[in-house]
């Protein structure tokens, strides 16, 4: 029997899909005090580990969302893999390059529990989600969109944003295409498993053998679980059952079958990547899968769709609470798009082994400095630019981190700062600089004036 949950008539944002990028959204748009429902088909949150690494850029987010110390609690640093041969170790191997800067390394946390902690916060920021609620089609015209549930009722909002996974029905709805390829025809086994007889220390690797594909056990972190991962020829029917996970294991590794005694969750996927033609159809935006679909290797799907929520939430909340022209949500496509091509062609070469793990699966690199909303004023920029992201430094004392903390602007004169050079930075609600100048006065303050204007930086906070 089906958990449905009741659903507004009206709301100004509908979030369909409470997986990552659903729930960030949720939780970005609650802070801002916008009317937002998330909506969900099934009856409970995704119960699987499949996206399990969280990436530097995505700690900062998480930092200023206010879970990092939960997603901290309840992970830990990636293992070093551990390569077996014939029931023996036969060498270590490192799954990432080291940070020559200091950035830090992924942090595993099993997707499940990411998205358990992203709910807990959106509802003690007053937002929930609704469960049971399965989109089955919407309407849209100049102020708002009708959305029909299978149920036979239906919700309007001023805005939806579908983050309803990789085979959206909304995006399916709109009629928007997605362009890819099949990364790896092979069939892969992802399953959480209980297992007895391997250190929980290592990421366990046991390579191809009497034709056979590779085998990867992976204990996760915060939890007694194991993540299996499996390939099988192309083909292949694959065996998600217990026996069947057993089977797999006993074959390619040394370990008995009763050794795998329990699998908790399990599925089987052909890697491929894909990206839709379009981001936005009028009052309609997508967001993560529904967006882009990722190879799992290098752990760019899950933060590429965290990601895609944060740089719109903002952008949501300006247009609906600051009397901003809807146009600012032309550069949610214009941003997020460009970026997701190319987390893409990463996540890609990582798959297929030409581009190892390290600084470019970090995404502390990325920002928008061909964006509209990319003002950089200075003849000489110093070296954080206009577009790129605000890194953390201590300003007189004070975390320049905790200052962005929440939904405001930041206004931050640089002196000096081995971080940043000199200069005046407006820093956007998402931790980009979005307008630079050696000052904010006389003419440079009649142009931070117009760009604040144009984006609806009503809330500015100075540091120092």
């Amino acid at each position: 029997m089906t958990a449905r949950t009741d659903a507004p008539a009206h709301v100004d944002v509908l979030v369909v899909g409470a997986g990552p990028s659903g729930l960030t959204l949720g939780i970005d748009l609650a802070r801002r005090g916008v009317d937002a429902l998330v909506v969900e088909r099934a009856d409970t949150l995704f119960p699987g580990s499949r996206g399990k690494g969280i990436q530097p850029r995505t700690i900062d987010v998480f930092d200023d969302l206010g879970v990092l110390d939960a997603i901290r609690a309840a992970g830990g640093p990636y293992p070093v893999g551990m390569i077996w041969q014939d029931g023996r170790r036969a060498g270590e191997h490192r799954m990432f390059d080291p940070e020559e800067d200091g950035t830090g390394q992924p942090w595993m946390v099993p997707q499940w529990r990411t998205q358990q902690i992203l709910r807990a916060r959106l509802e003690e920021l007053g937002g929930r989600v609704a469960f049971g609620r399965e989109v089955t089609g919407l309407a849209q015209d100049e102020d708002g969109v009708d959305v029909r549930f299978a149920d036979g009722a239906g919700t309007r909002a001023a805005y939806v944003v579908a983050a309803d996974g990789g085979r959206s029905t909304v995006r399916r709805a709109l009629g928007i295409g997605m362009t890819g390829e099949t990364v790896d025809p092979n069939p892969t086994l992802v399953a959480d498993a209980r297992i007895s007889g391997l250190d929980r220390d290592n990421w366990h690797i046991f390579p191809p053998r009497d034709g056979d594909g590779f085998l990867a056990i992976c204990p996760l972190a915060g939890t007694q679980d194991f993540q299996v991962v499996a390939q099988f020829p192309e083909g292949t029917e694959v065996d998600l059952s217990l026996d069947g996970v057993r089977k797999v294991v006993a074959v390619r590794s040394h370990l008995a079958p009763e050794d795998v005694t329990e699998v908790r969750w399990a599925s089987d996927f052909r890697p491929r990547a894909a990206l839709a033609d379009r981001f936005r159809a009028g009052r309609v935006f997508l967001a993560g899968d529904a967006a882009h679909v990722h190879s799992p290797a290098g752990g760019q799907g899950l933060n590429t769709s965290v990601q895609d929520a944060y740089n719109l939430g903002w952008k949501l909340g300006a247009v609906l609470g600051a009397a901003v022209p809807a146009a600012l949500l032309d550069t949610y496509e214009e941003e997020r798009r460009p970026v997701a091509a190319a987390m893409l062609g990463l996540s890609t070469g990582v798959h297929r082994g030409e581009i190892r793990r390290g600084r470019a699966t970090g995404q502390l690199g990325l920002g928008y400095p061909d964006s509209s909303l990319t003002w950089e004023t200075r003849p000489a920029p110093g070296p954080v630019r206009a577009g790129d992201r605000a890194p953390d430094v201590t300003v007189r004392g004070l975390r320049l981190f905790d200052a962005l903390r929440g939904p405001h602007w930041t206004l931050l004169t640089a002196q000096d700062s081995d971080a940043y050079g000199t200069g005046v930075l407006l820093i956007r609600p998402d931790g980009y600089v979005g307008w630079a100048g050696d000052s904010a006065e006389g003419d440079s303050q009649e142009s931070v004036t117009a760009y604040a204007a144009r984006v609806g930086a009503t809330d500015i906070r100075r540091v120092p």
